[in-house]
């Protein structure tokens, strides 16, 4: 049985950047947050893919220790396809075409040997549906951490909402966090994230790090200083996974431990925007991050 489940998309990604650019790579929330949590604690994946994904990326996946057993292989089928392009701001993704395919319609089914684990991570899939699995869990996991994206927010509001009422972390990024609370202030938005039940509320500043706030305290995480960024897409999936899977091994959400996680979280992240699609995350090892952990100690100290 995996400790985390991590539900999200499983998707095929045509990306440009003005770096170069890649047709047909793997991608999609689901498969970055389980790559990350993997090197922490064992993922399994609850998503959909065609007939058309081929075994040797579910090959991988295994390799890293992530349980494939929940992803349902449509047949017949295609496998969600997103087109998208940064320019110089790494920050702003341009979607140019998505294909829903097979998951349009999806109705995520956690398996029975996933329904116990301690662990949840939702990925920016409909509010709808995170809401649908974690009502499939058995018991109410011992922490709960969800992401969600623009559109849901346009589309779902009130949902989107349901959802932060119903997790223990709230993952976003400034700008969602500023249209789901109408504000341009950061901290105030927090504020309403956390009079929703959230423990934590963690906003995401792409390249700039993060800010995470509790009742009492907040904690600003700076981004790694990169010299060779190729293709940020996923790094937000990546930070969350990581996350996860860090206080899963630990099993301590103290704020000191909480702050830990969260710089790990940034390590993994920013090797995944060294490199496009899964290319640069795959190789990245614990003793990796473990000297990036430690630049990040050095660099923050005054």
């Amino acid at each position: 049985m995996p400790i985390v489940v991590v539900v999200g998309t499983m998707a095929f990604d045509d990306v440009k950047t003005p770096f170069g650019s890649v047709d047909g790579a793997l991608g999609g929330s689901a498969t970055y947050a389980s790559l990350a949590c993997s090197l922490f604690a064992r993922p399994g994946i609850v998503s959909v893919v065609g007939s058309d994904f081929p075994e040797k990326h579910m090959a991988m996946l295994r390799s890293k220790g992530v349980d494939t057993g929940g992803i349902e292989v449509k047949q017949g089928g295609k496998t969600f396809h997103w087109k998208g392009e940064y320019g110089l701001d790494l920050n702003d993704a341009k979607t140019l075409r998505t294909d829903l395919n097979v998951l349009e319609g999806f109705k995520p089914v956690v398996p029975d040997a996933f329904r116990g684990a301690d662990f949840l991570f939702l990925g920016n899939i409909d509010p709808e549906l995170q809401l649908g699995v974690l009502s499939q869990m058995k018991k109410r996991p011992k922490l709960v951490v969800a992401d969600t994206m623009n559109h849901w927010i346009s589309a779902k509001r009130d949902k989107v909402i349901e959802v932060v009422n119903e997790v223990d972390i709230a993952l976003m990024n400034e700008l969602e966090a500023r249209q789901l609370f109408r504000t341009p202030n950061l901290r105030k938005a927090a504020m309403e994230i956390l009079a929703l039940n959230s423990e934590i509320a963690i906003i995401k500043k792409g390249e700039h790090g993060c800010i995470a706030f509790t009742r009492n305290s907040h904690f600003a995480c700076p981004g790694y200083p990169l010299e060779n960024v190729l293709d940020p897409t996923g790094s937000g999936d990546c930070f969350g996974g990581a996350l996860i899977g860090y206080l899963a091994k630990t099993r301590d959400f103290s704020e000191r431990n909480m702050r830990r996680a969260i710089v790990h979280a940034s390590c993994v992240a920013s090797f995944n925007a060294e490199g496009f699609s899964v290319d640069r995350l795959k190789r990245v090892k614990m003793k990796d991050v473990k000297r990036r952990y430690s630049e990040f100690r050095g660099f923050v100290r005054f």
